[in-house]
């Protein structure tokens, strides 16, 4: 295990007393945010009075229906609030909506659901220009604890599945991906002891004695005139740790920043999401397996490209998307011109064994990647709330789950990586399911440079068929090889300084960033 965990000194704020890991648990992946609604749905539908119902959320809007009749995200809590579940929820506060955020969304989501009993408070406790990006359902009940940590918002785009013909109810993005954006996300359900780990990272949160609207004067104000719920009621004591259930090992790593005042659990802010993916990433040997909506900063760019010099057999796959989430000439090019950056860094280190796609569906539209994976010689894997850029790794509040599974994988080769480690069949499985479906094959091959060339082939033919003008049969697959657009000097000029403040800003202390370590 601390060959690719990080041990409890190297996780760097012992002001938190999470345990470095534990063992015992069983980690199930959902792909696609209508496999994750439904099992939702499912887990609270259950819960009964005295029982724990504990989320954070980024973006939370009370509408969004979990199954096509519903029932919606605040039909489904405040239901359980109803039946006297104990339902607390943190939603950051967010921006405005004029400047396409979700501020009046998450505010009516706590709405209903204080309404039927429960409380969710708008937490704006982050750095400023900073987001509370965590996704994360606590679920407490005698014989029936569970948790989902990953990439999938409660909110409106969220609800596709294998088809990607996107959300019902979609938001506005990037005209590209038309009326009804195809989305591809990953979320991680949990069982066993890490449960409980969940659950301490909900309560440091929330009970944080730093006031709510720290960095919001007017929206103080605001909140104050409407008698909005700006203090956290206690919560009831913490429910006895799962017993073990399963063969997977979990760490539990995060992002917060360095804020004034200081976060009691996180006085110099945490960083091991950043720590933990460094570790991994150096133990690399065959494949680094990544799918992910943000891959656009040089300090992880870096990291991959000395991986690829280091090791002259190690390839590197990202999926990616094909465009920004938004069009507009001031949050265009700063989303490009650091992708650019980072991809070119990888290419030049090794330009052979970096291969990066984007994904359409069937109909041809691009498909929205907003997940957040990534698996490394089948044996270390990460589903989470962070994106692969400064940003997730310092600033905002984040949140993912590295699985180690004590289960050897039989299939050849047994040891990919050739360090001893042997393949593992959580890592595997996950890689080969993300693989299949993108190629449209019920399986994808097992050898990474197998693996490598396939996706290559598939992504070529397709590129061809468009090439073409789409004569003939369309091929099977969904990759497209993605080419970053390179931007006129004259518009990196401006783009790049934007992106580096606003985009991707740097929330570690002074020493780490001088230093250039996490």
């Amino acid at each position: 295990m601390e060959d690719w965990f990080l041990t409890r000194s190297e996780r760097g704020n012992p002001a938190s007393d999470l345990p470095t890991w534990t063992e015992g648990n069983q980690c199930e992946p959902l792909v696609h945010g209508a496999t994750y609604f439904a099992d939702l749905v499912h887990t609270v539908a259950a819960l009964e009075k005295g029982d724990h119902l504990f989320f954070t959320d980024w973006r939370g809007d009370p509408d969004e229906r979990l199954l096509p009749d519903g029932p919606t995200v605040a039909d489904l809590f405040a239901g359980a609030a109803e039946r006297g579940v104990v339902v607390k929820g943190l939603m950051w506060r967010s921006h405005l909506d004029k400047l396409q955020y979700s501020e009046e969304e998450n505010r009516h989501l706590g709405d209903d659901v204080e309404a039927a009993g429960g409380e969710v408070l708008l937490d704006q406790r982050v750095r400023r220009g900073g987001s509370h990006h965590q996704k994360l359902v606590v679920v407490r009940r005698p014989g029936g604890d569970v948790a989902y940590a990953g990439g999938i918002d409660l909110c409106h785009s969220r609800r596709d599945d294998a088809s990607h013909l996107g959300d019902p109810q979609p938001i506005a993005m990037a005209k590209a991906y038309g009326p009804r954006p195809p989305w591809h996300d990953v979320q991680l359900k949990l069982r066993g002891p890490v449960v409980d780990v969940l659950d301490r990272v909900f309560r440091e949160r929330w009970d944080d004695p730093m006031p709510l609207d720290i960095q919001n004067p007017l929206a103080y104000v605001r909140d104050r005139l409407s008698h909005a719920d700006l203090e956290a009621d206690p919560l009831p004591p913490r429910a006895p740790a799962a017993e073990a259930v399963g063969p997977h090992a979990v760490q539990v790593l995060r992002t917060y920043p360095t804020v004034r005042p200081r976060y009691p659990f996180a006085p110099d802010g945490e960083r091991t999401v950043a720590r933990g993916y460094v570790k991994a990433i150096r133990r690399a040997r065959r494949l680094i397996y990544l799918e992910d909506q943000y891959l656009w900063s040089t300090e992880v760019a870096q990291l991959f490209a000395q991986a690829l010099r280091d090791n002259p057999d190690l390839h590197l796959v990202a999926v990616v998307p094909r465009h920004p989430d938004l069009d507009g000439r001031l949050a265009l090019p700063p989303n490009q011109v650091g992708r650019e950056l980072a991809l070119r860094l990888c290419q030049e280190a090794a330009p052979d064994r970096v291969h990066v796609f984007d994904l359409e569906n069937h109909e041809g539209t691009p498909v929205y990647v907003h997940a957040k994976v990534c698996v490394i010689d089948d044996v270390w894997a990460s589903v989470g709330s962070d994106n692969f850029n400064r940003r997730s790794w310092t600033h905002d509040s984040e949140l993912s789950c590295a699985v180690l599974d004590t289960t050897l994988d039989t299939r050849a080769p047994a040891d990919p990586a050739g360090l001893g480690d042997g393949a593992r069949v959580y890592a595997r499985d996950l890689r080969l399911r993300l693989m299949a479906e993108h190629l449209d094959s019920e399986e994808a091959p097992v050898e990474a440079a197998a693996a490598v060339d396939a996706m290559v082939a598939s992504a070529e033919a397709l590129e061809a068929w468009h090439v073409s003008g789409r004569r003939g049969p369309r091929p099977p697959g969904r990759l497209r090889p993605h080419s970053p657009e390179r931007l006129p000097l004259r518009t990196r000029l401006w783009a790049l300084p934007l992106y580096r403040l606003i985009y991707d800003p740097d929330g570690r202390p002074l020493r780490h960033r001088l230093s250039g370590t996490f």
